[in-house]
């Protein structure tokens, strides 16, 4: 059973989707402000965090940064439509995957259950390359020695492309296995989250060393 915290305003869709995630065997706390949903989270971190964007007060954007910002808990986001302004601002804020409102309880439990299924990681042991240390036991990333902070989704792409180095994967070969989306998905998802990953492990995220865009296929673990 997974603990999640549902942040949305509108009381009825909240109550919806919390007995919907109920149903599907969750343990579901709600908040309808992002000043109540951070309170929640500060007290008792949850699993994962779904948010809605058009929140009153501090809104979702807002509140996906302050997440970000204080622990690696992944976050769902609702967007009341598919407005490229509201996923990209969303994704840039830190979200790790989004659902377009109306939300499908049957959908939104398998994206919940995708981003949790994440954090499972891998049992391989120490993967070096520079000054990139990445333990796939215990799943920890450092660099230069100093322990970097990853988002779940941060940690199952690098995972990814550094256990074949030099080989290249496309955007929708990533969305598939991260993201676990088996449908022509949204490469902005992976787009992001790349840059996300380069400000945290590269000297330079503008000259990426480790993780390197090969331009019209994909991303590839730089050459060991």
């Amino acid at each position: 059973m997974a603990s999640l915290l549902l942040i949305e305003d509108d009381p009825l869709v909240r109550r919806g989707l919390e007995l919907a995630l109920t149903r599907h065997g969750h343990q579901v706390r709600t908040a309808g402000t992002g000043e109540d949903g951070l309170r929640q989270l500060a007290a008792a971190p949850p699993d994962l965090v779904i948010l809605d964007l058009m929140l009153p007060g501090i809104d979702g954007f807002e509140v996906c940064r302050r997440v970000r910002a204080t622990g690696e808990v992944p976050v769902i986001m609702l967007t009341a439509r598919g407005d490229d302004f509201d996923v990209v601002a969303g994704l840039e804020a830190g979200a790790d995957d989004y659902v377009v409102k109306p939300a499908r309880p049957s959908v939104l439990d398998a994206r919940v259950r995708a981003v949790l299924r994440r954090t499972a990681g891998e049992t391989e042991g120490i993967r070096v390359h520079g000054d990139l240390r990445i333990d796939t036991g215990a799943l920890t990333v450092s660099v230069r020695g100093e322990p970097v902070a990853l988002t779940p989704t941060e940690l199952r792409l690098l995972l990814t492309i550094s256990r074949a180095p030099n080989r290249v994967f496309g955007r929708q070969q990533l969305l598939e296995e991260v993201w676990e989306h088996g449908y022509l998905g949204d490469s902005r998802l992976v787009d992001n989250c790349v840059q996300r990953l380069r400000t945290k492990i590269e000297t330079d995220p503008a000259a990426p060393e480790h993780v390197q865009t090969v331009r019209g296929f994909g991303y590839r673990f730089g050459p060991l």
